[in-house]
């Protein structure tokens, strides 16, 4: 017998804000019929496409340390690439933690980042970079 992953739990100050920062970024939305307000301790965020859900609760203690897990975002098809959305989500807000690109030669790596509360994660290339630089190499 295995188990399988429901959702991913982010703990928070502020589950409504923190919600609304990372709908955008993942291009989730409030889960249908069950609408997160202003106020609410908890607030779960669903992708349309394939139901995978964010919950974000509030919790009273502050983020203290680097995150132990954290989330590796990739572009989605024909969105741009690794730059663009770096580009996209400095502009909604990130804070840039570190630069790995080019860490592995010539359009390799990604790019930690940090959401408003200070929880970190990476903005990985997109699936369209990596086959171009595999056909690159290959051909």
């Amino acid at each position: 017998m295995t188990s399988f992953l429901s959702h991913l739990t982010v703990d928070c100050a502020n589950a409504y804000d923190l919600s609304e920062w990372w709908k955008p970024v993942l291009g989730y939305t409030d889960v249908p019929g069950d609408p997160n307000e202003p106020g609410h301790e908890e607030c779960m965020i669903v992708d349309p496409d394939t139901g995978q859900q964010v919950l974000f609760i509030e919790v009273p203690d502050r983020k203290s340390t680097k995150n132990r897990l954290h989330l590796d975002l990739r572009p989605r098809p024909g969105s741009g690439g690794r730059d663009d959305e770096l580009e996209r989500l400095l502009d909604h807000g990130a804070t840039q933690v570190a630069d790995h690109r080019g860490i592995y030669g010539p359009g390799s790596g990604w790019v930690v980042l940090a959401d408003p509360e200070g929880n970190e994660f990476c903005i990985l290339r997109s699936q369209e970079e990596i086959d171009e630089q595999t056909r690159a190499t290959q051909g």
